[in-house]
């Protein structure tokens, strides 16, 4: 089980995350990558990535581990062209070759171990489509962020490991980004076509 403190909680409803978010990581979605028709988004917190997507495709299935977050986010984005899931998204019940695209922003850090980590990658590539994509970005492991995690779950992804990761998952066509002076990586990766 994953946990998150409060004041976390409190920066991801921020405006300046949302600000953040925007101007930063929705440019490069929208240069990058083609979601296609039905996303499936792990990890959406408080919805503020989901919001985003939902800009950029016409349906966004999101699973969200936390309970009242999950809950919150339903209420939030009912009558809108979006599901809200209760559960961990790698073993949550949801149809497999079903998805154009998956994402998961800034969330990888909260899944409990690396071998988890592993099984979540696997179980996205069991639920996209061939040829599907998978993109995501997350933090780069610091002394500051340990700290900003306290009472937190924070395993932080190494990003010279994913691609081999990726692959171990079943992903080909992998890319990971890591902007010189940035503190985050972002990643693109793709079901293999049938």
């Amino acid at each position: 089980m994953t946990s998150m403190n409060q004041y976390h909680l409190t920066f991801l409803t921020s405006p300046e995350w949302a600000e953040t978010l925007r101007t930063r990581l929705l440019p490069w979605l929208r240069e990058t990558v083609e979601l296609g028709d039905d996303v499936l988004e792990v990890g959406p917190g408080p919805g503020l990535t989901t919001d985003l997507l939902l800009e950029l495709t016409s349906h966004v299935t999101a699973v969200e581990i936390d309970a009242e977050l999950a809950r919150k986010l339903a209420a939030r984005l009912d009558g809108v062209r979006a599901t809200v899931v209760h559960g961990d998204a790698s073993t949550v019940d949801l149809e497999p070759d079903r998805y154009s695209a998956a994402t998961c922003f800034t969330m990888l850090h909260h899944v409990e171990s690396p071998e988890a980590q592993d099984r979540l990658f696997a179980r996205v590539c069991q639920l996209l489509r061939p040829g599907g994509v998978f993109v995501g970005a997350d933090s780069v492991a610091s002394d500051e962020l340990r700290d900003f995690h306290v009472d937190d779950t924070y395993v932080p992804v190494d990003p010279d490991t994913l691609e081999l990761r990726l692959t171990a998952a079943g992903f080909t066509d992998i890319t990971v980004i890591r902007p010189p002076g940035e503190g985050h990586f972002r990643f693109i990766a793709r079901r293999p076509n049938a």
